[in-house]
């Protein structure tokens, strides 16, 4: 956020976001980082890695571990989510449990405590969406919160106004190891851009199509070309599983498709600074979610 003075003591660790499906994490992530790293979306799940968001503030670099919504798994995919967010704790420095404050202490806000307090591990407990609630609920909810489990500070945040977030950063940057940086200043995530113009596609697929859909389809890059006029050519596979999914995707006329590519083209070009061309196609891979190859590009144990 903020350039370091030489002369000062670099901190530097990782800070693991955890919370339920939808509680903000990847908001938090992208306001502190400055540029979209994370995709974002109404709805739940939309996250399914751990991405790196990385930045500075003051003498600090800040890497947040941005993981995956922890929720009750039924699916392999949905465990080995989970997994990776549980995993995220164990590699951070600090662990920040974000809570919606909107929904309030529900019933997987209370699983995951349960399993902080089994783990023994001391969290940061971050109220966001501070903005829908009244005062008095949110000092109820987090003298309930602050009972059940073991949190060393408590911060009351909306991430979307940017309300009480300078506070919270203040703290991570001040309380990380005496370290020097891991990464240089200018990189704000360790995600590869080709990756990350996917995940911007996934988003859009999220953002346009029905409830259920976007959980039944990944989105796979398969050519990320520079040309002579410094553009960049990208083409991108959405795998869907049935013929029915792929109907639905490309819509009357390629419209739907054409909807989603424009948006996502707009995106990838505003992050890059630069022109692309985006080439998206749709093919169904009924088994797709039981492919251990899809795991791997996504770092998630497909054993979880």
């Amino acid at each position: 956020m903020n350039s370091v003075s030489k002369n000062n003591i670099q901190r530097c660790g990782f800070v693991a976001l955890i919370g339920a499906p939808n509680a903000g994490k990847s908001t938090i992530t992208n306001n502190f980082v400055g540029s979209k790293v994370s995709i974002v979306s109404p709805k739940v799940q939309t996250t399914r890695t751990m991405v790196k968001g990385i930045g500075i503030y003051g003498n600090s670099q800040i890497i947040f571990l941005d993981t995956p919504g922890i929720f009750k798994p039924k699916r392999r995919l949905d465990r080995a989510m989970v997994a990776s967010a549980w995993g995220g704790v164990g590699d951070a420095d600090i662990t920040v449990l974000v809570v919606d404050a909107h929904k309030g202490f529900d019933d997987e806000v209370k699983a995951i405590v349960a399993r902080l307090n089994e783990n023994k591990t001391a969290a940061v407990l971050v109220l966001n969406k501070v903005d829908l609630v009244k005062k008095e609920k949110l000092l109820q909810l987090s003298a309930e919160l602050n009972q059940a489990g073991n949190f060393t500070e408590t911060f009351f945040i909306s991430a979307v106004t940017g309300e009480n977030i300078e506070e919270f950063y203040k703290y991570l940057a001040d309380n990380l190891p005496e370290s020097p940086w891991y990464y240089p200043e200018e990189q704000m995530s360790d995600m590869p851009l080709k990756l990350l113009a996917a995940e911007i596609v996934r988003e859009k697929l999220f953002l346009y199509l029905q409830q259920e859909l976007p959980y039944a389809l990944t989105v796979e890059p398969e050519l990320w070309q520079r040309k002579e006029d410094n553009s960049v050519r990208a083409e991108m596979t959405i795998y869907v599983q049935r013929d029915s999914q792929k109907i639905i995707v490309l819509g009357k006329g390629g419209s739907m498709i054409k909807k989603i590519g424009q948006a996502a083209r707009r995106e990838i070009e505003d992050l890059l600074e630069e022109r692309v061309h985006l080439f998206l196609y749709v093919k169904v891979r009924e088994n797709w979610i039981d492919d251990p190859a899809r795991y791997s590009d996504w770092g998630l144990n497909f054993n979880a």
